[in-house]
């Protein structure tokens, strides 16, 4: 959690439809016909609870999802549309007790004023177990949507101009948090009397213009939703070199990687303290979780087979930002301690084919770690910065 101080291991799981592997819609029990319904992402938020996971992560963005990483694609074989992440965890917050719900947002088009309000509405609805996953877009034809500005199409990251977009809109969802972070402290926590007797519901002297000026947005506030259950819901982002990890560094409570081995691990967990030492923060709590998709099985050849399989039906084999175990619970159990030993203090895990693959993790895994001693054996805290080990933050705003 922070330079000196080790945290337990903490587990999350990344939802993203039918699972990460494009062809994940077409095993037997996937539910395709169900994903745009609530039933369908409830069933999987209630089975991540019920193995005692912290949170789970919901993916979104602002257009179809695409092979390509900077345009549309044109095919009709794998999932295509999404519903909208924060709606979807505020339908199922009422449905969960404990397990922290953390939907995907586009910073790069959209008002840091209706994010704070959605993710602080979530907050209460959940009593307190809400965050969010801020991320960028750098497609033009999600620029397009809105009409308001182009974004250069970038055809490879390694190029002068490509960074040079990419480093401003990373700088620009660092501003967007901010924001939101600030409009969640604009309302002290007894801003509220609710005094009947004589007619005062709110004091309007603990309600407090937050004054943002930035290059990218100019915010006077307040907000208009009182300050959320958790003072400050948590802020993640994903990260996979120096510009995501200058913020996380800056702006989040934690951050996902994606190294390959221990070796790396350590290197990339480094270069992050690095980065939060630079900007001031070294002494609060800052998580780095590491991500891998996973394909798991009671023995290693059927998972092989069933990965081959589902690269069959792809028609060529699955590769992503994250590495890929493939494997038993038990061998994903050594490989997490392996990564937690290296500075990681959580894992993010992606559901190949979520059907299968989240109840290997909550049924299998889970249960492999707690003999081990690794995972609680039960939920600790009613809120998701208590999961986490991290304290409620005091308002800024608020007088002594």
């Amino acid at each position: 959690m922070s330079p000196s101080e080790p945290s337990p291991l903490h587990l999350a799981v990344a939802l993203d439809g039918t699972g990460w592997h494009p062809a994940s819609w077409r095993e037997p029990d996937s539910r395709p016909r169900d994903l745009f319904t609530a039933a369908y992402w409830a069933d999987l938020v209630t089975e991540a609870e019920r193995g005692l996971l912290d949170f789970v992560t919901i993916e979104d963005g602002l257009g179809p999802q695409s092979s390509h990483a900077f345009d549309p694609d044109d095919r009709t074989d794998q999932v295509r549309g999404r519903l909208d992440a924060v709606l979807v965890a505020s339908r199922v917050a009422p449905l969960t007790r404990r397990i922290g719900l953390v939907p995907t947002v586009v910073a790069t088009h959209t008002e840091p004023f209706h994010v704070s309000k959605a993710i602080a509405t979530l907050d209460y609805v959940s009593n307190g177990r809400a965050g969010y996953r801020v991320q960028i877009t750098a497609r033009p034809d999600e620029a397009a949507h809105f009409g308001r500005r182009t974004v250069p199409r970038i055809a490879a990251y390694d190029t002068p101009d490509a960074l040079a977009t990419v480093t401003d809109l990373f700088d620009e969802a660092a501003d967007h948090v901010e924001v939101v972070r600030r409009l969640w402290d604009s309302w002290e926590d007894d801003a509220e009397i609710r005094d009947a007797a004589t007619g005062r519901f709110i004091d309007r002297d603990k309600l407090h213009y937050i004054d943002f000026e930035g290059t990218h947005f100019s915010v006077r506030g307040p907000s208009i939703t009182p300050r959320p259950p958790q003072g400050q819901p948590i802020v993640s982002a994903l990260a996979h070199d120096t510009v995501p990890y200058r913020l996380v560094a800056r702006a989040a409570d934690i951050g996902y990687v994606t190294p390959r081995d221990a070796d790396e691990a350590r290197a990339v967990v480094g270069r992050i303290r690095a980065e939060q030492d630079a900007a001031g923060r070294a002494a609060e709590p800052l998580h780095v979780f590491g991500d891998l998709v996973v394909l798991l099985d009671d023995d290693p050849a059927t998972a092989r087979a069933r990965r081959e399989r589902l690269d069959t039906l792809a028609g060529q084999p699955y590769t992503g930002d994250a590495p890929v175990f493939t494997g038993t619970p038990s061998q994903l159990a050594d490989r997490l301690e392996q990564l937690h030993a290296s500075g990681l203090t959580g894992f993010r895990l992606r559901p190949a084919v979520t059907a299968h693959d989240l109840p290997a993790i909550t049924r299998g895994l889970v249960p492999e770690l707690q003999r081990r001693g690794a995972f609680r054996r039960a939920y600790e805290a009613g809120t998701l910065r208590g999961l986490l080990g991290l304290a409620r933050p005091a308002n800024r705003y608020a007088t002594a």
